[in-house]
């Protein structure tokens, strides 16, 4: 079981005991593809259902883009390049295109050390940092359903319908954390669109602002057997000023399992700029 104690707000997701043992001892399935070496052939074809999809299931972690440059002096920092885990800009020229007053937001919860993320307190951390969040997820892909599992953030489990029924609108539902998901496939492509969201969500560590008006949608694809490539929109009207895209892009992990994750928030007047913390 992993279990974190979230003492500060900046650093947690680092926080986990690197030698805890997983539950399950690895294994890999039969099927997957090897090379010569024994090794597992990542530039194999991708795989399919039975209904000629590409078959997205299996354990995924996070990894840079095989085909770019190493991130040059500099970048991070909504230039273009780097993770969108700490900045939801970072694939994007100039950075996220803020609304002054969501730029203002940034600016003082960086200034606060973040202190405020749901995830420094055992809540749902929100759909764009669980996609970019270091701790894998588990795809499983049924005709009418996909499962998305994440580690991190307790386990959280998302349900993408693929039936045919649309987004509910936001006045129709009771907004959640992680909103509605519904699905559908676009040639060998899983686009999935979000709604009903929480006011106040965070799609990063810095703070960029999710609000209830906010929509999110995202693009599956895995064009070999290891690679899957995830390209995320975020559209919301009121804290940007136009919509934009994040990358993320993740490698197939054949012998792992998820493993317990259990969030203890027992501390949190110590946090950065808590309470209980020197001014």
């Amino acid at each position: 079981m992993r279990s974190i104690v979230k003492l500060a707000a900046v650093g947690f997701v680092l926080a986990a005991s690197a030698t805890v043992t997983a539950q399950w001892p690895k294994y890999t399935a039969p099927g997957v593809p090897v090379g010569p070496d024994g090794k597992i052939d990542a530039n194999a074809p991708t795989p399919r259902t039975a209904d000629g999809k590409p078959d997205l299931s299996g354990v995924w972690e996070i990894t840079r883009d095989p085909s770019a440059p190493p991130p040059a002096a500099g970048r991070g920092r909504g230039g273009g390049g780097g993770s969108p885990f700490g900045n939801i800009g970072n694939n994007t020229q100039g950075g996220a295109p803020y609304q002054p007053w969501a730029a203002d937001l940034v600016k003082k919860r960086m200034a606060d050390n973040s202190k405020d993320n749901p995830d420094a307190h055992c809540l749902p951390m929100g759909i764009a940092q669980l996609n970019a969040h270091l701790y894998p997820r588990k795809i499983i892909q049924t005709p009418k359903e996909v499962l998305l599992i994440y580690e991190a953030s307790g386990t959280t489990i998302r349900e993408v319908f693929l039936d045919g029924r649309p987004l509910p609108k936001n006045d129709d539902v009771e907004p959640w954390y992680n909103g509605y998901s519904v699905g559908r496939w676009d040639g060998d492509t899983l686009v999935i669109e979000t709604g009903g969201f929480m006011d106040d969500g965070w799609l990063d560590v810095r703070g960029s602002p999710l609000t209830s008006a906010g929509k999110i949608t995202e693009r599956f694809r895995r064009p070999k057997f290891g690679t899957l490539e995830l390209e995320e929109t975020i559209d919301d009207p009121k804290a940007y000023t136009q919509s934009f895209t994040a990358k993320v892009f993740y490698r197939f992990s054949p012998d792992t399992q998820l493993i317990e994750f259990v969030c203890q928030d027992k501390d949190a007047q110590h946090y950065i700029g808590g309470p209980g913390t020197a001014k």
